[in-house]
């Protein structure tokens, strides 16, 4: 198979599909591999790391296309790209379907094979492609709701761990997954007073075993909600319920009960978002405030650190790239359950009920179409 590794065109989006070594395994697996020039220059990899390890380096985006039968995108594809897929190609890339409709209307029009990274998922119900991204955004959250704490940022000056005889700021994480679970850890570890909150016994059960003692663990409740965001200095959301859009958590009259100058981080953007005055921004122009409240709603947040999410992107999707290539998209997803739960849009038809449900079009199930 020939696998085409697109340079991204999302605004300040610097991480590639994948690293020079991870062409070197596609390689020795048979497959050809085309990377368009200057892909992984803003992860630190240059093209002539890519064509060491085996890479054949394309000009444009546009041959890319035309000669690869499965392209390899991080984020979503761009309406420049649009026209540019091709009939059977598969399109292996995070999607977020759901809170695109532009999108999800031109992928059906392309009668391409689109496999989202964000909704392959194993038995246990846990997303090994959205995992390693989680994390680092997990953990940026917290990086940048104390960043924006400080008074020059907009914020109403409360450094988050505290000192000596001061009160240490408050976090509160809606969600405990991989992205909660990493933001409460960092938020923890800076010794800010942290509550996560949840609605799955079992997993704040885990929680309460493995996190520090300035975690404390509620279950989720509208009311709880609202109580604690009239007292938190950041607030994180973090709520993702698989290929569906984000649940609106707090709305614009709950944001009037805030303290001013505290934070929302809304890791749950790509997916539409958790707050109802949330709206997608860039890491040039990251925040605007509501109700007096910083909102910080990056859509790509790993793309500020992109070598390490690089790396640790392509450490998750090469496994499932190779099997894909090695196999075909049909025979992959007869035989990896999880392969076929990536399938988004298949031949014109959306085989992923949560987008069809976000736009009301018809759902077309999967297994009938193998």
């Amino acid at each position: 198979m020939i696998v085409g590794i697109l340079k991204e065109i999302k605004s300040e989006e610097n991480r590639v599909s994948m690293t020079p070594a991870g062409v070197e395994v596609m390689k020795q697996n048979g497959h050809t591999v085309l990377v368009e020039k200057n892909a992984g220059v803003g992860s630190g990899f240059e093209d002539a790391d890519y064509a060491a390890h085996g890479a054949e380096i394309v000009g444009t985006a546009k041959e890319i296309f035309d000669r690869s039968d499965m392209v390899m995108h991080v984020k979503e594809p761009l309406p420049a790209e649009y026209d540019l897929i091709r009939k059977d190609q598969i399109v292996f890339t995070y999607l977020h379907l759901a809170a695109a409709e532009e999108l999800t209307h031109a992928l059906i029009k392309s009668d391409s094979v689109c496999i989202a990274y964000e909704t392959i998922q194993k038995e246990d119900r846990s997303l090994p492609l959205l995992t390693p991204m989680s994390e680092v955004a997990g953990r940026m959250a917290i990086q940048q709701g104390a960043k924006y704490l400080e008074m020059a940022q907009g914020g109403h000056g409360i450094l988050l761990g505290g000192v000596p005889g001061v009160d240490p700021g408050m976090v509160v994480v809606i969600g405990g997954g991989i992205v909660g679970a990493n933001a409460a850890k960092m938020a923890c570890g800076l010794g800010a007073k942290v509550y996560v909150l949840d609605m799955n016994l079992d997993r704040l059960r885990y929680l309460s075993d493995v996190m520090p003692a300035n975690c404390f663990l509620l279950y989720s409740s509208p009311a709880t909600l609202r109580d604690l965001i009239t007292r938190a200095d950041v607030v994180v959301g973090a709520v993702l319920i698989p290929g569906t859009k984000a649940p609106r958590l707090i709305t614009r009259d709950m944001l009037k009960t805030m303290k001013k100058g505290s934070v929302l981080v809304d890791v749950a953007i790509d997916q539409g978002g958790c707050f109802e005055t949330s709206k997608a921004t860039t890491h040039s122009d990251p925040i605007y405030t509501v109700e007096g409240v910083v909102h910080y709603c990056v859509a790509n947040m790993p793309g500020a650190v992109a070598k390490t999410s690089t790396m640790a992107l392509t450490n998750a999707t090469l496994p499932y790239a190779v099997e894909i290539a090695n196999k075909g998209w049909e025979k992959a997803m007869k035989e990896n359950v999880e392969i076929r739960r990536g399938a988004n849009v298949i031949n014109g038809k959306i085989t992923y009920k949560g987008v069809s449900d976000a736009f009301n079009l018809d759902y077309a199930d999967i297994d009938s179409m193998l």
